[in-house]
């Protein structure tokens, strides 16, 4: 009979201060959209409109952060030039995460949708991209 031991490697400290990193982002981007919802609020958008409340925006701020760490790592592993494909890419992606918003604002298919709720949602989006991408930076790069 034979014992086999499974084994559990510790996290690297590389990806340690990575996910410190992202973390930080991510507290850094909830509070600046908790800023972009006051804002929001206070020039007319509803205080009780779904997008706008922390829960939802805190969620989909961490999602996206994640999301978007994710895409990064797979670019910088198989892209031969990962810089100029990410140059290319960041923007892309930020401009295609705002129609969304623009279609919105334009159907207003959440009730209670008001001119300031959909612009504070795209800012939301530009806060986070403004964030996220030199986290990014910084948690890529060797300690």
């Amino acid at each position: 009979m034979t014992a086999s031991v499974a084994t559990t490697r510790a996290p690297s400290r590389s990806r340690l201060r990575a996910a410190g990193i992202l973390a930080a982002a991510a507290v850094v981007a909830v509070g600046l959209n908790a800023v972009v919802a006051a804002v929001a609020t206070s020039l007319g958008a509803p205080t009780d409109y779904g997008p706008l409340t922390l829960p939802a925006y805190a969620l989909f701020t961490v999602l996206g952060i994640a999301a978007g760490w994710a895409g990064w790592l797979i670019v910088r592993r198989r892209a031969r030039d990962a810089r100029r494909v990410l140059a290319v890419l960041v923007p892309v992606v930020t401009v295609l995460s705002l129609v969304p918003d623009v279609l919105l604002l334009t159907l207003r298919f959440i009730p209670g949708t008001t001119p300031a709720a959909a612009i504070a949602l795209m800012v939301m989006h530009l806060a986070v991209v403004a964030v996220a991408v030199p986290a990014y930076a910084l948690a890529s790069r060797r300690a």
